[in-house]
C-alpha cells in the first residue's frame, strides 16, 4: 500500500515538473512571429504627353524614387500620349476611385474645381520663382484642400510652362495683330474670355484635335509651351511663333483620394516627397531648357518673333474685372504677393 502511494505521488511531481519545463521554454525560446504577407501595391498614371515629352522624364522619374524608398513595394505604371485614357476621363475616374494617378493641367481641373482657374489669368506670374512660391506657399495649399474635397488629392505641382502664340498668317507684335483669327485654347473659360478680349476668336478644342486642326485650316493658331511646338511637331503647319508670355499653366500630378487614403501612412509620405521632388526637377528643367527649345523651333523655320509685353498686359486687364469677384480678391492678391 506504501509502495503504491510512493509511486502515485512520483506520477504526480513528474507530471508537474513536464508542466513547469513547458512553461519556462516560452523565456528560452521564443517562439517565431508569423510574418505578414505583403503584396506588391500597382498604381496606373496617365497622361497626355508624348513619350519624349518632359512629362514622360518625370513620371519615370517619380516612378523611380517611389519603387526605391518602398522597396519595389509601389510600382507606378506609365501610360504617356493618353494611353490610359483622355485627361477628363482620367481626373472623374480619379474622384471615383477607378483610376490611381494623372498627371493634368490645372486648366482642365477647373472644371472641377472653378478656383483653379485663377492660376490661368493673363500675366498672373512674373516669372517661374513667382510660381513656386505660389503654388507651394499658402495659395496653393488652399487649392489642394480644395481639391481633396472633390476627392482628388495633389500628389506634386509638377511644371508645365509659359505659353506662347503661333500661327499660319502673320507674326503677331502686338494685341491687334490676333483680330480675326481662330486661336485654339484649352476649354478653360478664362483662356476663352482672354483670347476674345484681345479679338482673336478663342476655339477650345482637346488637345488630341489640336495638329490635324492646324493642319487642315480649321484653326489659325494656338497657344502653348515650347515644348509641345517642338514635342507635337506645330512647326510643320505653323509659320509664326510669337513669344508672348501670356499665362502659365501647372501640370499637378493627381491621385484619387480613395486610393491615397487606403495606402499606409508610410506610402502616403513616399509619394508626397517623391512628388516634391520631382516638382523641383521640373521646374529647374523647364526654366533651363526654354531658351535650347527657341533656338531649336528657330532652325526648323519658324519666324520666332518677341512682342511689346506690356501692350498684351493692358489689352487683358478687363479680364481681371470679371473674375476678380469670383475668385476673390483676396486669394488672388495671395497668388501675386507671393514670395514678395
Amino acid at each position: 500500500m506504501k509502495i503504491k502511494k510512493l509511486l502515485v505521488l512520483m506520477l504526480v511531481f513528474a507530471l508537474l515538473g513536464t508542466m513547469l519545463v513547458g512553461c519556462g521554454g516560452s523565456d528560452s525560446e521564443p517562439a517565431a512571429e508569423a510574418e505578414t504577407p505583403q503584396e506588391k501595391i500597382v498604381l496606373k498614371l496617365g497622361h497626355t504627353g508624348a513619350p519624349d515629352h518632359p512629362y514622360q522624364k518625370a513620371a519615370e522619374m517619380f516612378a523611380g524614387i517611389v519603387a526605391e524608398k518602398t522597396d519595389g513595394m509601389v510600382e507606378v505604371q506609365i501610360f504617356p500620349a493618353d494611353g490610359l485614357g483622355k485627361q477628363k476621363e482620367l481626373v472623374e475616374g480619379a474622384q471615383l476611385g477607378t483610376v490611381d494617378m494623372v498627371l493634368t493641367s490645372d486648366v482642365l481641373l477647373s472644371g472641377f474645381e472653378p478656383k483653379m482657374g485663377a492660376l490661368n489669368l493673363p500675366f498672373l506670374f512674373e516669372d517661374y520663382d513667382h510660381v513656386v512660391s505660389a503654388l507651394n506657399g499658402e495659395a496653393g495649399a488652399a487649392l489642394s484642400d480644395a481639391l481633396y474635397e472633390k476627392n482628388l488629392k495633389v500628389v506634386g505641382w509638377w511644371e508645365n510652362g509659359f505659353r506662347h502664340i503661333s500661327n499660319s498668317k502673320r507674326p503677331i507684335e502686338k494685341p491687334e495683330d490676333l483680330e480675326g483669327l481662330k486661336i485654339r485654347t484649352p476649354s478653360g473659360t478664362v483662356f476663352v474670355d482672354t483670347f476674345n478680349m484681345m479679338g482673336a476668336s478663342a476655339t477650345p478644342m482637346s488637345f488630341g484635335e489640336l495638329y490635324s486642326a492646324l493642319q487642315l485650316g480649321t484653326v489659325d493658331g494656338q497657344e502653348n509651351p515650347t515644348t509641345h511646338v517642338l514635342t507635337q511637331k506645330f512647326y510643320e503647319v505653323q509659320d509664326y511663333l510669337s513669344l508672348t508670355y501670356h499665362i502659365h499653366v501647372a501640370e499637378p500630378l493627381m491621385m484619387s483620394r480613395a486610393v491615397y487614403d487606403s495606402l499606409p501612412a508610410e506610402y502616403q509620405q513616399i509619394l508626397l516627397d517623391a512628388g516634391e521632388e520631382v516638382s523641383k526637377w521640373s521646374y529647374n528643367t523647364t526654366r533651363e531648357s526654354e531658351a535650347a527649345e527657341i533656338e531649336e523651333i528657330k532652325a526648323t523655320g519658324m519666324n520666332v518673333t518677341v512682342p511689346d509685353v506690356d501692350a498684351f498686359r493692358e489689352a487683358t486687364k478687363v479680364v481681371y474685372d470679371k473674375y476678380e469677384e469670383q475668385f476673390g480678391k483676396d486669394f488672388l492678391d495671395m497668388l501675386r504677393n507671393a514670395g514678395k
